[in-house]
Order: structure tokens, then C-alpha cells, then sequence
């Protein structure tokens, strides 16, 4: 901006209506909100100075994010159910279990012929249930059970499966889009509250000369200013700095914002690498809004979430179906009772529940006889893929309408930008040739105050423009579903 070189009475004139367009600009500048808070994770010590461009600053608010970690949650949880399923395969069921309860001991009548392992041959041998008598009882058994055919039910649960975890996937990279978008937000939203500042100062500059300069001429006695150019000079002065703490704390709340954005201690101080808010370095592709639509439905994550989903219901039907058909597998039992005093009857034909081992193999068959209840779980499971099938058919909508507005808007806001930067030009053009009239005493006061006035409020609403430019290009690429790749290739350089 062309900074200002004025004489006494136009500095008077001026100071007033410059200041009124600062007071202007700062009711635009509101601090982006944020989800988070806390601070942790960021590996900055306290007190540090942090300087971070826009690609570091989404990559640290990614890495940290707790919103971004509650959906790689969701995705661990869904590849461990994975690996259940997939060791379904294998012993489906391997169980041991213990019993330990208390048996009676035998009564053995005085004369008894019988050995010990024929004692089931003398009816008078029977169970003492005495409370001397009683002994402990312990039982182990191991139980095995392996699937060999279950008409597609194992296979697909580990296909719904595998498709549960392409469904969190997606979930982590729709939070990563949301997550890096905001930060992107915020980060132009501080730039544009440092320009603001800096422009406030520019006026402070002005007005704190101007009050010199009418002191300066009353001391003189000079008749153009009276004691009420003083006054007037002193009001705006008081005005100005009221607006300037409003503009600095305004400020500070930016850079609050996105300390906590990423999570950075209290006390540490955060700088942007871009010194100046410029508009990014972005073309449109010469395909126009057909390529920018292509490229929403291949890179959304809402629809590789809906394209997983319905690979899983699809899945899940099977695994309804197969109970429409028998299963077989393979089982095992081995067991093992002993209670002390009791002799193990050896026979083929008696046993003692109380003693003794047992085995027991074979290959079984197992069929659900419900088909009533069997069909309406099925035509459930139809009901739920059919959904996913329609929010997939209304995402798809959804994306090409966002991809459209938004990159309708980056046209608007291009040229919004365009013409701003062409009026700031015209409005320094206006001042520079104000002030060389003015020095030469062929200018008008009044034409000088509005070049002033024109000149200040370009370049503030130049400034809002690159911000609204910046942003809606994230907002593109947001729509595309490119924003968190292209920020890591780091493509938002900046240009003059």
C-alpha cells in the first residue's frame, strides 16, 4: 500500500475517515471454533516458538487430532474381528473346564468277597453319604470342535469382515478430510487477522501524526486549526485504540485457536512461515467441472464407505442363508473324574460317575430346522444391504452436488480476488497521484481523504478476498476428497 506523506490540514481531515475503515475491518476477522482441546501429544515444550506452514500445521493437527485416533480405533477394533473370523476357521470351539464338588464315599458291609474292581457285582456296596464319609470330587474335560463344511457361513463372515474394516478405513479418512480442512481454516483465518493488524497499525501511524501536527500548529497559532481540530484528533485517537485491543485480542484468539487445534501447551508461541497472506498457488484443471466431478466419486471416502458396506451385507446375506443348509464338522472330548476311596469300575457295561475317563469322537451333522425364522433373517439382511445400497445412490448425489458448488465457488472467489487486487492497484494509483497534487499545492483535500479512505479499504477487503480464495479452493479439494493428499505433497506454495 502507498503510505501517506499529508500536510496539517489534510492529516486532520483524513485521520477520521481512515480510522472509520479500520474500526470496519475488524467486525469481518472472527476466530475460527474448535472441537478440541487439552494439549497433548505435540512433543513442543513449554514456552516454545512454533513455526509452522499450512502442510505442517494439518499434518500436526492429524497426528494428534483425538477425533481423527477415535476412528483408527474404530479400525483396530474391526481388524481384530477380522482376525477372529479368520481363526474361526480353525477349532472353533477348544474349551477346558473343571467341576469340583464333594462325593460320597462306599459302604462296604463286613464279609464282602469282592475286589475292589468288581465291587459293582456285591448289591451291598453302596454310597455313603455320612458327612465323615464325603470326599472331594474333581472333574476335567477337554472339548474340540473343528468345521469342515458350513455352506458359506464361515466364508462370509470373513468376507463382511475383511469390508468392516474397508468401512473404517473410510470413516478414519471422511474424520482426516474434516480434521484438515478446519485446520486449513484456521490457519488462513490467522493470517488474515495478522494483515488486519497490520493494516490497524498503519493507521495508528497516521493518527498518533496527525495529533502532532495540530499540536504543533496551535502552538504556532496557525488560523486553520482551532482547539476543536485538537479535540476531534484526541476522540479519534481514544476510538482507535479501543478498536485496536478489540483487533489484537481478536488476533489472539486465531492463534489460540490453532495451538489448540493442535493441541500445543498454553504458553507456546505460534508463528506461520508465510509472513504475508497470499493467494495459493492453484490452477483449474483445463477439464473443468467434469474432471473435479470424476474425481469426488473416485476419491470420497463416503463412497468407498458405501462400496464396503454393501460388500459386507452383501457378505452377511450369505452367512443368513447358509442356515438353510447343513453344516458338519468334527468333535472331541476327552474327560477325566476322580474322587478318593472310590475304586475305578473296569467294566464295559459299568461305570462310576464318581471315577473314571471317558472319550468321545466323531464327525456330526447340524441343521436348523427353523426355515420361517431362517427366511425372515435373510429377507433382513436383504433389507439392510438394500440400504446401504440407497445411501450409497444418495452420497453419490450428495458428492456431485458439493463438488459442483464448490468449484462454482472457486471461480466466483477468483474472481472476486482478480478484481480486488485490480481496485487496490487503481485506489494506489489514485493516492500516489492525490499526494503529488497535494504536494505541489494543486490538490484537493477532500479528493485526498477519499483516495486515503479507498486506498485503506482495498487492501483490506483485497485481504478477506485472498482468504475467501484459499478457502474455497480447500473446500475443493475437500469436495474431491484430495485435500489431505495434496497437502502432503505440500502443493499450497504461495504466490505474490
Amino acid at each position: 500500500m502507498t503510505r501517506l506523506s499529508l500536510g496539517s490540514s489534510a492529516c486532520r481531515l483524513v485521520v477520521p475517515l481512515a480510522l472509520l475503515v479500520i474500526l470496519g475491518l475488524s467486525s469481518p476477522l472472527r476466530a475460527q471454533s474448535v472441537t478440541n482441546d487439552g494439549a497433548h501429544g505435540a512433543h513442543v515444550a513449554e514456552g516454545d516458538t512454533v513455526q509452522l506452514s499450512l502442510a505442517e500445521s494439518v499434518q500436526r493437527s492429524l497426528d494428534v487430532s483425538p477425533e481423527v485416533n477415535i476412528e483408527r480405533a474404530g479400525q483396530d477394533f474391526a481388524r481384530a474381528r477380522l482376525g477372529e473370523a479368520r481363526q474361526n476357521r480353525y477349532l472353533t470351539s477348544f474349551s477346558a473346564n473343571t467341576a469340583h464338588s464333594i462325593a460320597p464315599s462306599l459302604d462296604i458291609p463286613q464279609g464282602t468277597t469282592q475286589p475292589p474292581s468288581s465291587y459293582y457285582l456285591e448289591p451291598r456296596v453302596v454310597n455313603d453319604w455320612t458327612v465323615d464319609a464325603l470326599q472331594p470330587f474333581n472333574r476335567f474335560e477337554v472339548r474340540a470342535q473343528q468345521p469342515i463344511y458350513t455352506a458359506g457361513e464361515l466364508g462370509g463372515s470373513i468376507r463382511a469382515a475383511r469390508h468392516g474394516v474397508d468401512v473404517e478405513k473410510a470413516s478414519v479418512d471422511l474424520k482426516r478430510l474434516e480434521v484438515a480442512r478446519r485446520t486449513g481454516d484456521i490457519y488462513y483465518s490467522l493470517l488474515l487477522a495478522e494483515a488486519l493488524k497490520r493494516l490497524a497499525d498503519d493507521t495508528g501511524e497516521v493518527v498518533d501524526r496527525a495529533k502532532r501536527e495540530v499540536q504543533r500548529l496551535l502552538d504556532e497559532g496557525d488560523e486553520d486549526v482551532d482547539q476543536a481540530d485538537l479535540f476531534e484528533v484526541r476522540l479519534t485517537e481514544e476510538e482507535y485504540k479501543r478498536r485496536l485491543v478489540e483487533i489484537r485480542e481478536r488476533l489472539e484468539t486465531a492463534r489460540s485457536a490453532l495451538r489448540r487445534q493442535l493441541f500445543l501447551p498454553d504458553d507456546v508461541v505460534i508463528q506461520t512461515t508465510d509472513r504475508r497472506l497470499n493467494p495459493v498457488d492453484f490452477e483449474v484443471h483445463p477439464d473443468s467441472l467434469a474432471y473435479y466431478l470424476a474425481l469426488g466419486i473416485e476419491n470420497r471416502p463416503e463412497l468407498d464407505k458405501a462400496n464396503a458396506g454393501i460388500e459386507a451385507r452383501k457378505a452377511l446375506v450369505d452367512v443368513e442363508r447358509s442356515d438353510y443348509f447343513p453344516k458338519l464338522g468334527f468333535q472331541a472330548t476327552y474327560a477325566y473324574t476322580y474322587t478318593p476311596n472310590r475304586p475305578n469300575q473296569r467294566s464295559a457295561y459299568i461305570n462310576d460317575s464318581y471315577n473314571g475317563n471317558s472319550t468321545r469322537t466323531g464327525i456330526g451333522i447340524q441343521m436348523n430346522l427353523d426355515f420361517f425364522q431362517t427366511r425372515e433373517r435373510v429377507e433382513q439382511a436383504r433389507a439392510e444391504l438394500n440400504e446401504v445400497r440407497y445411501q450409497k445412490e444418495a452420497a453419490a448425489q450428495l458428492v456431485r452436488f458439493e463438488v459442483e458448488e464448490a468449484y462454482r465457488n472457486v471461480i466466483i472467489q477468483k474472481t472476486n480476488l482478480e478484481s480486488r487486487d485490480e481496485s487496490l492497484q487503481i485506489t494506489e494509483e489514485w493516492l500516489r497521484n492525490e499526494q503529488i497534487n497535494f504536494d505541489l499545492d494543486f490538490g484537493n483535500t477532500e479528493n485526498l481523504v477519499k483516495a486515503v479512505r479507498a486506498n485503506l479499504e482495498a487492501e483490506a477487503r483485497y485481504f478477506e478476498a485472498v482468504k475467501a480464495y484459499n478457502t474455497a479452493v480447500l473446500k475443493l479439494l475437500d469436495a474431491t476428497g484430495t485435500l489431505t493428499t495434496d497437502l502432503e505433497r505440500d502443493i499450497f506454495s504461495e504466490t505474490e
